[in-house]
């Protein structure tokens, strides 16, 4: 499975944001997008998932049932401040959400995949932590099963027991979907992910991967990010 873009550009005003992207994004791969603070890493995501207008470009989705124009539908999205319906319980809202998408498994499965306790299912959502409204969100698109996922920033509110199990988890997704991984934290973006792409001088940038996890392989990383901060 892949995901073509094609063309994609976005500016605010004079300016230019996104510039005429061209970059194509395979399925079995977390993708790890990194960028400086302000890059643009979120108006690429955002002009994925229709949430903005953009200037130009195209998006296709290249599957099983061939080449089409990318649906929304096909797109999950964690964003990096959780949006949840407050009133709810969690396990209220995991029931309805299972309920819509026709999912007839145990609202205990999902709970124990990303390791919510007992006390805390019958919660409102309002009185939940930060990295406890990620989780639920990462539920969410677990459930709806989306071909890509877009993951803005999930996991610097958690722990770091938590971090390994999300990454787990995510390792466990790859396979049948496309990932990808806005950071802005090398570390963990070479850790976790098989591709690190550059935002840089608005345009992507896949670094080549030889000997991940190096010292020259960051170095290379850290460059290139700082090239985009002197242009």
């Amino acid at each position: 499975m892949k995901l073509e873009i094609i063309n994609l550009s976005k500016s605010y005003g004079t300016k230019e944001v996104l510039k005429n992207i061209d970059f194509t994004f395979e399925s079995g791969k977390i993708y790890g997008l990194i960028g400086r603070n302000g890059a643009g890493k979120t108006t690429f995501f955002n002009s994925l998932n229709e949430d903005i207008d953009i200037d130009s470009g195209y998006f296709y989705l290249e599957d099983e049932f061939g080449r089409n124009r990318l649906d929304i539908k096909d797109i999950g999205y964690v964003v990096s401040t959780p949006v949840v319906p407050e009133f709810l319980t969690a396990k209220e809202f995991l029931k309805f959400f299972l309920e819509i998408n026709k999912k007839d498994t145990d609202v205990d499965y999902y709970f124990n995949l990303v390791q919510i306790a007992k006390e805390d299912q019958d919660k409102l959502l309002k009185d939940f932590s930060h990295g406890m409204k990620e989780k639920i969100q990462i539920l969410i698109n677990i459930i709806s099963n989306p071909k890509i996922i877009l993951l803005d920033e999930p996991l610097t509110s958690l722990d770091i027991v938590v971090q390994e199990e999300m990454k787990k988890l995510f390792k466990d997704l790859k396979k049948d979907h496309i990932i990808i991984f806005s950071t802005h934290i090398l570390e963990l973006a070479m850790d976790l992910c098989d591709e690190i792409v550059i935002l840089n001088h608005e345009r992507l940038e896949q670094v080549e991967k030889n000997n991940l996890n190096t010292k020259k392989y960051k170095d290379k990383i850290i460059q290139a990010l700082k090239d985009e901060k002197n242009a």
